[in-house]
């Protein structure tokens, strides 16, 4: 009697596997490097976009960091040069070993940072896919959660990776990437981005943008009231609270955001001239030309810029052509930097984060035609 005995097939799947590995190498280093490549170019072409989020992140960690914003700029430049370095070379193999590792430790450093984001909130959104993909803070968590699994596979399987240039290409290339990152950001600092992802990009109509579709939802808040009775707090809503009972006393209230309705993409565009008059409507449906000088902080504008205004500004000064500088400094700032750097055009008020999000330059200026931006331009280019 023969009893057959049934062949593994552990040594098969193990083939099998092997067989595999090498597509799961390259499909972990082509997506790895890809996201890394969107993550630095998005926010190279956006420096001072960049110096913005982080300078959010020194003021909402306080302390020492409120003292770094001299370290702003150059953080803003170095970091997603870094980032779009590591993404470059792994899409085209350079260095993969120590790239991988390189992927890795900066990983390591950024998924632990974006879990305290998520968890305590500190920022509404961590930036780092600019203004191009905004996410919540979860989001970027779990996002790179998967992208340390990433890191670490790609780390534990290209040991054995084989290069396919000698080493001084190699680094040839290196050094001609991040010279590309650099130069690519400094340009773009000293002009304006290559791609404007900003709700006010050229092309926009601005009283369009700002329409709120018929039956769109709402914001949706609640409303807590906290009410003290013989020593004892208690928290009531607006259905139940005691608005006739006297013998409770009033402590505090508190609202809550509980879902966010639909917001316009331009929903804080706002303009108030010298004599406190919303000049908004005047500005935006003026069937002419209008000139809007951005310069969101007078202590920071360039005088250089500002003297180019001046000179533009005369020009059409007596012609139907308006023209305005918006700033969100203070009256006495005003008049200090008028009288200092002799300009003479009116100024207007805007919140800071709308002029910042306007146009990446302090100044900048907007030309504007029948409510439709036909033009954007940094100070050097004026």
């Amino acid at each position: 009697m023969w009893i057959y005995k049934k062949k593994s097939n552990k040594h098969s799947d193990m083939t099998g596997f092997k067989r595999l590995m090498p597509f799961f190498i390259h499909f972990s280093r082509l997506v790895l490097g890809l996201v890394f490549v969107f993550s630095g170019f998005v926010k190279l072409i956006d420096p001072l976009g960049f110096v913005y989020k982080i300078e959010d992140y020194f003021t909402a960690f306080g302390g020492l960091f409120l003292h770094l914003d001299f370290l702003s700029l150059f953080a803003a430049i170095a970091l997603p040069a870094f980032e779009f370095l590591i993404g470059l070379n792994l899409v085209f193999m350079i260095q993969l070993r120590r790239t991988s590792v390189l992927a890795l430790l900066f990983m390591a450093v950024m998924t632990p940072l974006t879990l305290y984001i998520a968890v305590f909130n500190p920022v509404s959104d961590c930036g780092c896919f600019g203004d191009a993909l905004v996410i919540t803070n979860w989001q970027t968590f779990y996002k790179n959660l998967v992208l340390i699994t990433l890191a670490l596979f790609l780390f534990f399987n290209t040991r054995k990776h084989k290069p396919l240039l000698i080493a001084k290409f190699e680094w040839l290339i290196i050094i001609i990437f991040a010279c590309t990152g650099v130069g690519l950001s400094l340009y773009c600092y000293n002009h304006l981005p290559l791609i404007d992802f900003m709700p006010y990009k050229t092309g926009v109509n601005i009283p369009e943008a700002m329409m709120v579709p018929e039956g769109a939802p709402k914001d949706v808040y609640s409303t807590t009231f906290i009410y003290k009775k013989n020593g004892v707090e208690k928290e009531f809503t607006l259905e139940n609270y005691p608005k006739n009972d006297s013998t409770w006393v009033f402590v505090d209230q508190k609202t809550k955001l509980v879902s966010v309705g639909y917001k316009a993409p331009v929903h804080d565009f706002s303009i108030v001239d010298a004599n406190f008059n919303d000049i908004t409507e005047d500005v935006i449906f003026y069937p002419g030309t209008t000139y809007l000088l951005i310069m969101y902080d007078l202590n920071k504008a360039s005088v250089e810029g500002a003297q180019r205004a001046e000179a533009l500004y005369q020009k059409y000064k007596h012609s139907t052509t308006k023209f305005y500088a918006l700033t969100a400094s203070g009256d006495e700032d005003v008049i200090n930097f008028c009288t200092k750097n002799k300009v003479s055009y009116p100024f207007c008020k805007t919140d800071p984060i709308t002029l910042k999000t306007i146009i990446r330059a302090n100044p900048g200026l907007v030309k504007i035609n029948n409510g439709v931006i036909k033009a954007k331009w940094h100070w050097k280019d004026i």
